[in-house]
């Protein structure tokens, strides 16, 4: 397995950033390294994302795995790999994006709804699809799609929570992506990154039960 996606295997949980003003952007993915939430996806359609790619890549090396999310074209791709980025995620196929990864040889996914979308994205080489928005079809569609296409890695972003997170687990997923339900951005904006850190704390507790740790 690729280095970059065993690390996001063993994080569990991929945490995505997007619009995180500048001054909070360390203690944010500081907060969520400390709860164990080791994976960091800033979304491309933050205010100087390169920048901030470049500054969490710089200050947490071999600790934080990160990448960038809402990636919609090549150039965008690029520009972040450049930057620091070790994943790139999209929210929907762009198989422009997968080539510019593949080329560089960083780890990409698209985001993906049916097997035909699934099948599409893995055989132009992306390394796993994000099942996206997961809210909308739930952990049943993962299920469904994952039994005869049990080779493609599979992870549901949108709408994902620690009461659900385990769903997504047992439905054959390898790990999670949560925004808003993993992140409070108004503790950060207080200073009180220890919210942020305890749901991190009990988002990769869920995930471990579920893939049957203690």
């Amino acid at each position: 397995m690729n280095e970059t996606l065993s690390r996001l295997v063993d994080s569990g949980v991929v945490a995505v950033l997007r619009g995180v003003p500048a001054d909070q952007l360390i203690g944010i993915t500081e907060a969520l390294r400390e709860g164990g939430v080791t994976a960091v996806e800033i979304t491309a359609d933050t205010p100087d994302v390169a920048e901030k790619l470049g500054e969490v890549a710089g200050s947490f090396d071999d600790e934080v795995v990160v990448g960038t999310g809402t990636v919609l074209d090549s150039e965008t791709a690029r520009t972040t790999l450049m930057a620091g980025a070790e994943f790139v995620v999209s929210p929907s196929l762009h198989e422009d994006v997968i080539k510019t990864c593949n080329r560089y040889g960083a780890v990409t996914a698209p985001g993906v709804m049916t097997p035909t979308e699934a099948i599409r994205g893995y055989e132009a080489g992306a390394d796993f699809v994000k099942v996206f928005p997961a809210k909308t079809v739930g952990p049943d569609h993962l299920g469904a799609m994952k039994g005869p296409l049990g080779q493609i890695p599979m992870m549901p972003t949108g709408g994902v929570s620690p009461d659900n997170a385990a769903d997504y687990i047992d439905a054959g997923a390898f790990a999670v992506g949560a925004g808003g339900a993993l992140v409070d951005y108004d503790a950060a904006e207080r200073g009180d990154y220890e919210v942020i850190t305890e749901t991190a704390r009990e988002f990769t507790r869920v995930v471990e039960e579920a893939r049957g740790g203690d």
